[in-house]
């Protein structure tokens, strides 16, 4: 029987090698992201990653582990996807300009830009509103590239400047211009819980249709990953805004339009990099949004995850009008370093 080829390990110092010049612009990258914060005026915080609850995206999967108290009482905890609820609940406790670069974990997720362990770069501003936080993420890409001695992102091939006015495009804009749909023309009808049947007329043309099962929702992502990420972020960054409603997340809907919420998503050489909301703070609001992710989680998975109360007890003692977002961090250092893969800027990867 023929030997098997050796698996050279990612501590081996022929493959440590390949990866010293990207894991050492991570670590100049970091400095500099750091300094740019302090100059700012946040606060660098630290939060635990074991939580009551991981997190309320339905189609996330968290790591479970058992927590043992004192009196010998065994209780659930998750390692966290976000530090979202524990950062907002110290701006509700009077924390105005917190960051952190966070471990985060997600199960499930391996690619060339996903890994079950990574850094999240997550900063929240009281009383600033989202365009704000826009402009922090299209400074933060200048400060990644600097810092890593280039002048162009650049992934796959393809190249970045962040030194390049960025462009602007709702999403509406981005399904008209490069998938022939009206979208908020679908929404309007119900615009927390759109048709598919609509949009998926609006679709036909693209030779996209729903599978048996799909929701809006899932329709909605396939046109998003088929036709509009991939023309994201060339030349010049992109940053795709004014979600529809129903995509609101934790985003608070725009003032005087309900068709669409203050959410936004940075994008680099077709590259997904950062998520951000102007914050929702109605807890009522909230506890529906999460009661409604869970409900479907259960449907589609079998399991749903604990709402945090302790996150909703704080948006009820009142949480600050804010601003905040959630920043791949490893994709940045990726990015920002040349590198053709997250697991390049990785000191050692997760095993698998």
């Amino acid at each position: 029987m023929p030997k098997k080829p050796a698996i050279i390990s990612p501590w081996h110092p022929d493959k440590l090698a390949e990866r010293l010049p990207h894991l050492r612009a991570r670590g100049r990258i970091e400095a500099a992201v750091r300094d740019w914060f302090v100059e700012r005026g946040f606060v660098e915080v630290q939060t635990p990653a074991l939580q009551v609850s991981p997190g309320m995206e339905p189609h996330l999967k968290a790591f479970a582990t058992t927590l043992e108290t004192p009196s010998a009482e065994k209780q659930k905890r998750y390692l966290h996807t976000s530090p979202e609820f524990a950062m907002k609940k110290l701006l509700a406790g009077g924390v105005p300009r917190p960051f952190q670069l966070a471990r985060a974990y997600r199960n499930g997720e391996r690619s060339a830009l996903h890994h079950p362990e990574f850094t999240m770069l997550e900063w929240y501003r009281a009383r600033e509103t989202y365009d704000v936080i826009m402009a922090d993420c299209a400074s933060l890409l200048h400060v990644a590239a600097t810092a890593a001695g280039n002048t162009l992102l650049s992934w796959n091939g393809e190249a970045c400047d962040p030194a390049a006015d960025v462009e602007m495009l709702t999403v509406a804009e981005a399904f008209a211009r490069y998938a022939g749909i009206d979208l908020l023309a679908t929404t309007r009808a119900n615009p927390a819980d759109p048709e598919l049947a609509l949009l998926a007329k609006a679709a036909a043309p693209l030779g996209i249709a729903p599978h048996d099962g799909d929701r809006w929702e899932d329709l909605f992502f396939r046109i998003m990953f088929e036709r509009i990420e991939p023309r994201l972020g060339f030349g010049a960054p992109t940053l795709l805004y004014e979600y529809p409603v129903s995509m609101a997340a934790l985003a608070r809907v725009k003032p005087g339009d309900a068709l669409v919420a203050e959410r936004f998503e940075l994008y680099v050489c077709g590259v997904e990099l950062a998520n951000g909301y102007g914050e929702l703070t109605d807890a009522a609001i909230q506890r529906r949004r999460f009661e409604a992710d869970m409900a479907l989680k259960r449907r589609l998975y079998g399991e749903r995850y604990p709402v945090d109360e302790d996150f909703l007890a704080a948006l009820e003692h009142g949480l600050p009008e804010c601003s905040g977002v959630a920043l791949g961090f490893d994709r940045l250092a990726m990015l920002a370093s040349g590198a053709a893969k997250i697991e390049d800027v990785l000191w050692l990867p997760v095993a698998e």
